[in-house]
């Protein structure tokens, strides 16, 4: 599994402290608010509607986080706990705005 191990020795530290200082969760995490900031500027998505879709992928990315840098299982949990209700919430809006579509009215 570990395809770097002794081919780039460089690289395998440099992987690793990015990995272990939790910057690999904190780029995941500006990636997901470049998504919000589309799906709410670009695809004209409430701003609701964004966080729905994004937030539950945060959830997790934020628990990956703590678990990387060694935070307390509780502080790992939390946020994996919190991505359920998240979800849900998500899936709540997107059968709304499907019953609004079926009806004629178009859901924001």
């Amino acid at each position: 599994m570990a395809v770097l191990n002794g081919m780039i020795p460089a690289l395998d530290g440099l992987a690793a402290a990015y990995f272990a200082s939790g910057r690999a969760a904190d780029a995941i995490l500006v990636v997901l608010a470049l998504e919000f900031g589309w799906l709410w500027r670009r695809r004209r998505w409430s701003a609701a509607g964004a966080l729905a879709a994004v937030l539950p992928g945060a959830m997790f990315v934020l628990g990956l986080r703590a678990a990387l840098v060694g935070a307390p299982w509780p502080l790992i949990a939390l946020p994996l706990a919190g991505a359920l209700p998240a979800h849900l919430w998500d899936l709540a809006r997107r059968e709304q705005g499907r019953g609004r579509v079926a009806s004629g009215v178009r859901s924001g």
